[in-house]
């Protein structure tokens, strides 16, 4: 990414305004699987995260968005029962993307649904 994209742009990571505040009066905290840094001002008041790419609310896991909002003093390390095998690794909300999820009767997979089985009966305000 180009210095002035860097300087004039928020959506696509941290800007330089923000990089510099997070290294002059952050303290980080630390990073989460995805590589999004966490930040605390010094005096504890403010909390912020670095995202490690573009900037969507959904890659921070559930762990570090409670500390996020205060709900938990430390790291996440500190306060959770350690990972399970069975648990899956925190992903993106993938809503209108190409990847997110369209059932069979979706618009973009043609728009066809399945017919109707006859248990519906519309409502008229003539049968009352």
């Amino acid at each position: 990414m180009g210095i002035l994209a860097k300087i004039f742009t928020w959506w696509d990571g941290a800007t330089i305004g923000t990089a510099l505040y997070s290294a002059r009066k952050g303290v980080l905290v630390g990073e989460d699987e995805q590589g999004n840094r966490y930040y605390r001002s010094k005096d504890g008041a403010r909390r912020w995260v670095i995202y490690n790419g573009p900037n969507d609310a959904s890659r921070v896991s559930p762990e570090w968005h409670g500390w996020l909002h205060g709900t938990f003093e430390g790291e996440p390390d500190s306060y959770l029962p350690p990972k399970r095998n069975f648990e899956l690794p925190q992903s993106a909300n993938l809503t209108g993307t190409d990847a997110a999820y369209k059932p069979s009767g979706a618009l973009d997979k043609g728009g066809r649904r399945q017919a109707s089985t006859g248990d519906y009966e519309a409502w008229s305000p003539d049968a009352a």
